[in-house]
């Protein structure tokens, strides 16, 4: 009963320490409050402007004075024909041009006339996201002229075009709203994890060798609580501060999606108090072993510099396992679930998504975490009774 009176009085002291501390504050209001509203703006403001530039309806084109049959069905779909600069060429590929650029050949209408098929090309720069991502559309609607010229043809030779149609092709997305909405905001449970790792590292980094850097841990070893006691109060401070993080985190996103400018966006995402209580109890786990391994690298280390170097390769391996599933095109694995991070990732994309997430799913990571904490205490513990006696 007195080891757990005393593990209490450390918890409390460190907790209080914590939320005292300038930093940790400013980390919590920065990575969690104000995390939420922000990444949905910048992405709400991401997806705003592609939709405006859908909306525009504009193409870039060079030599269109040749092909006047080619602007008739261009001005028809009410597009706005814009002449290229004469170095769009470099302009595209320094991303100052976010069009791609249709340039059209000298003999186009005699060709055209002479039932030959004029060469149009599309100049774009792959590495130009914007002029990338506007081929699509410029290709559809040049297929589209070609479409209504052979038809044009058929007629006039008195042959049906709906020959050319020996079957009706139509799509089907079984994808539901919520999944379709993750395409877009599935960076949102990185940022969610990440909060908690650099919430919690200046606690875990302050009660071990923050303490040892200032001289107040030997007075605390000193004392007669059990190493035990002292090592569960001090984690149990650092793992309530990164839950708190967490819990900021996640709320954070309910209210920050009346900031969404995107109306397709708003409509499809969905994120209530129910996504974010499902997400505070898969980071759980996480924040409890991630604050047990920081204080125990940290402990080893005699100042507060030297730890922030030593368990930047904790804060590396969280941020990077993550993307592991960027380069896995075959969807989840089983092992996913067992990888600290990466499963919790793989889990909170899940409720993203809307999809069921079963307790066998989530049993893997709570016991490689459990698991995890257990011997980092352990660790901890054993360091700190040698310390006590030398």
């Amino acid at each position: 009963m007195n080891r757990w009176k005393a593990a209490w009085t450390v918890f409390a002291k460190e907790l209080v320490d914590a939320l005292r501390d300038r930093r940790t504050l400013m980390v919590v209001l920065l990575s969690s409050v104000a995390m939420g509203p922000l990444v949905l703006v910048l992405l709400s403001s991401l997806v705003d402007q592609f939709e405006k530039r859908a909306e525009a309806r504009e193409i870039v084109t060079v030599g269109l004075e040749h092909a006047p049959t080619l602007r008739n069905y261009l001005e028809r779909q009410t597009y706005v024909i814009r002449a290229a600069p004469a170095d769009f060429e470099a302009r595209l590929k320094d991303n100052k041009l976010g069009d791609p650029v249709v340039v059209i050949p000298a003999t186009f209408e005699s060709e055209l006339a002479h039932g030959e098929a004029p060469r149009i090309e599309v100049v774009f720069s792959s590495s130009n996201g914007r002029a990338q991502s506007g081929m699509g559309r410029v290709m559809r609607l040049l297929q589209g002229f070609q479409q209504e010229r052979v038809t044009l043809r058929m007629i006039a030779r008195g042959v049906a075009p709906s020959l050319l149609n020996v079957a009706r092709v139509e799509d089907h997305d079984v994808a539901d709203s919520a999944a379709r909405a993750a395409q877009l905001t599935g960076m949102l449970p990185f940022f969610v994890l990440m909060a908690v790792v650099y919430g919690s590292l200046n606690a875990a980094l302050d009660t071990t060798a923050g303490e040892r850097e200032r001289g107040s841990l030997e007075p605390l070893l000193a004392t007669p609580a059990a190493r035990r006691s002292l090592v569960v109060g001090k984690w149990g401070a650092v793992f309530c501060v990164g839950l708190l993080i967490a819990t900021l985190s996640c709320v954070s996103f309910v209210p920050g999606q009346i900031l969404l400018r995107s109306e397709s966006l708003a409509a499809l995402f969905r994120f209530g108090w129910g996504e974010a209580a499902r997400y505070v109890g898969l980071l759980a786990p996480l924040a409890a072993a991630l604050a047990a391994v920081m204080m125990a690298i940290a402990i080893r280390c005699r100042t507060f510099k030297e730890a922030q170097a030593n368990t930047t390769v904790v804060v590396l391996a969280v941020s990077l396992l993550p993307v592991m599933t960027l380069f896995n095109q075959e969807g989840e694995a089983a092992w996913h679930l067992w990888v600290p991070a990466l499963a919790q990732m793989t889990l909170m994309t899940r409720v993203l998504k809307g999809v069921p997430v079963s307790a066998a799913d989530a049993l893997p990571g709570v016991f490689v975490c459990a698991a995890i904490t257990i011997l980092a205490l352990a660790w901890i513990t054993r360091q700190l009774t040698r310390r006590a006696a030398q």
